[in-house]
């Protein structure tokens, strides 16, 4: 490839709208560019990368048996409504209508499709087990969409979809697809987590996301360092305190904190610790009773120091049908008072579940149903009944490992695959069976496996820059070379000498591309750091008379020179390894 025959199309400075470094610095490289909000345009740079990418991919799921179909964007209406996700997914899924009134979803995923698929193929248990993915297209209607392609609207995915007999057999699909994206991932050449993770709105039983690991990721991973633990900050319990309950060594006061209603600041006003604290969170409980609406007030009691874990709490009894946060109106009939002094001392009608370790808690202060005053030296037992416990909280830092191994740390990483054990989630509702050795009906068992190609663009960038640009993995990088030939319409011995090298490296199937567009040093070589080509050559006059050419890596701080007779060999064992 020269580039004087290419598109490169680089920016000085990021749009104003660019918020994170992968955004500023793919739209400064002109690897896409913005059409509308959460909507870009792929450029012929950016779409190398997701096309490596995708190759990646594509291989691996071959090798794991895997066999690639292509199934539509747009899905009828009539599939999603027979999971029921056509009104539980919400405004996430676009709606739109045909000429006929007709009602149909922009694919935000396939898994009503596949099963629909399978239920009209599969037979018998002879044909299973099978597993089939697409890299297509992807719609969700986010109602922020931000940081470039890593919460976009539109974006590139890979779903795959396994099938299989019973619940051993999807187990070993699930291990397979896990392996397959362990290797994905390596040959990436990013460093990665996988960890334990809730199911979410696809539903099933067991799921692991693949997180690249950078300082800006959305999404809290905690491990043990001293094992193999590791969990999405939703799915990691929080053990209870090994340590009994104290004693109560205090009298319950009624003490005035005026102005004070976070615990943070009750805290200080009594000069105590904020462990010592409790603070109160309300929700409420939709419901209906005898066809009239009956909400259920919930007190939840965490310690000041820690937070509410959501995903826990949606899995509590009488909390999967759904919650949300109390309005303030529903807190002052509950609890007679304003949020900022609210406790369970007094509190009448209202469910209360204190987290594992609130229920351990003595001589703790909480609110007191009264504004300007919360209680001092609360226990369970004497001043309050005994509380339903559960674990409520995100886990911190420090914190005992649920595998009994070491302690828990916490580091930031970017969802970029996921893999669930679906079980009979879809083949269920949607009747997918096959007839088992007895002639029997059976429910097909099913897995699902996805990668946002696209969001791995923006992962590695976080990943992988400096101040100059970015530093593609050379697996994924646009081009794993460039050669940047000083001077190369005005000296016939650069001239000679580049196109020499470049056509070498070509037969020898390397991934090069060739500056001849005539730049001056300085800018030729701010395109490339930016773009973020691993491997560079320059060929000048000045190192020629030597006998040299000047090698350098992305990475590396300092130019080498190399023998031009030896450049091919260094190459090559360089790209190799």
């Amino acid at each position: 490839m020269r580039a004087s025959q290419y598109f490169i199309s680089t920016l000085k400075e990021a749009p104003a709208d660019a918020e994170i470094v992968s955004h500023k610095l793919m739209m400064r490289a002109g690897m896409i560019k913005r059409l509308g909000s959460g909507i870009y345009t792929y450029m012929p740079l950016g779409l190398r990368i997701i096309r490596k990418v995708e190759n990646i991919v594509r291989e691996e799921m071959n090798r794991a048996g895997a066999l690639e179909l292509l199934m539509p964007v747009v899905q009828p209406a009539e599939l999603w409504q027979e999971t029921g996700r056509w009104d539980k997914m919400g405004p996430e899924l676009m709606r739109v209508k045909d000429r006929h009134g007709r009602d149909y979803a922009i694919q935000p995923t396939s898994e009503e499709v596949i099963t629909d698929v399978v239920r009209g193929e599969i037979k018998s248990y002879r044909q299973l087990p099978l597993n089939f993915y697409h890299i297509q297209t992807k719609f969700r209607d986010e109602r922020r969409p931000r940081f470039g392609l890593m919460r976009g609207r539109e974006f590139t995915m890979k779903d795959a979809y396994s099938f299989d007999r019973d619940v051993a057999g999807m187990q070993k699909s699930y291990e397979a697809m896990y392996a397959a994206y362990v290797r994905i991932f390596s040959r990436f050449g990013l460093k990665f987590r996988a960890v334990a993770a809730d199911n979410g709105a696809i539903g099933g039983s067991g799921s692991h996301e693949f997180h690249v690991i950078a300082g800006t990721g959305e999404d809290a991973l905690v491990y043990c360092p001293q094992s193999d633990f590791a969990a999405n900050i939703e799915a990691a319990e929080a053990l209870a305190p090994q340590t009994p309950r104290s004693a109560p060594a205090q009298a319950l006061e009624k003490t005035a904190t005026p102005g004070k209603e976070r615990c943070e600041d009750v805290a200080a006003f009594l000069n105590l610790d904020l462990q010592r604290t409790v603070k109160s969170v309300v929700l409420a409980c939709d419901r209906e009773v005898d066809g009239k609406p009956a909400n259920q007030i919930v007190l939840l009691l965490l310690r000041g120091d820690h937070d509410m874990n959501e995903v826990k709490v949606g899995k509590l009894e009488g909390m999967k049908e759904g919650f949300r946060f109390a309005t303030e109106s529903e807190i002052l009939q509950a609890f007679g008072s304003k949020p900022g002094y609210l406790g369970p001392i007094g509190a009448q009608g209202v469910r209360i579940i204190a987290d594992r370790s609130v229920a351990v808690m003595s001589d703790f202060v909480c609110g007191a149903n009264e504004a300007g005053y919360h209680y001092t030296g609360v226990n369970w037992g004497r001043d309050l009944a005994e509380p339903e416990v559960a674990d409520l909280r995100n886990v911190v830092e420090g914190d005992p490992s649920p595998d009994g191994k070491g302690v828990l740390a916490i580091e930031r990483g970017i969802e970029v695959g996921h893999v669930f054990q679906l079980g009979t989630r879809y083949s269920e509702d949607m009747q997918a069976t096959y007839l088992d050795e007895n002639g029997k009906p059976q429910l097909i068992q099913m897995g699902c496996y996805g990668i946002g190609v696209t969001r791995i663009l923006g992962a590695a960038i976080e990943q992988n820059y400096d101040d100059k640009g970015i530093i593609w993995p050379a697996s994924i990088a646009p081009f794993t070379l460039v050669l940047c030939p000083m001077g190369y319409d005005r000296s016939e011995q650069v001239k000679a000498e580049t196109d020499k090298l470049y056509a070498s490296l070509q037969a020898a199937g390397v991934d090069v591309i060739l500056d001849d567009r005539g730049l001056r040093p300085g800018a030729m070589f701010a395109d490339w750091e930016l773009i973020g080509v691993p491997h560079r050559v320059v060929i000048g006059e000045r190192g020629l008379k030597d006998g040299n050419l000047e090698y350098q890596g992305r990475r590396d701080a300092e130019a080498v020179n190399i023998a031009a007779a030896d450049i091919l060999s260094f190459l090559q064992e360089k790209l190799a390894a």
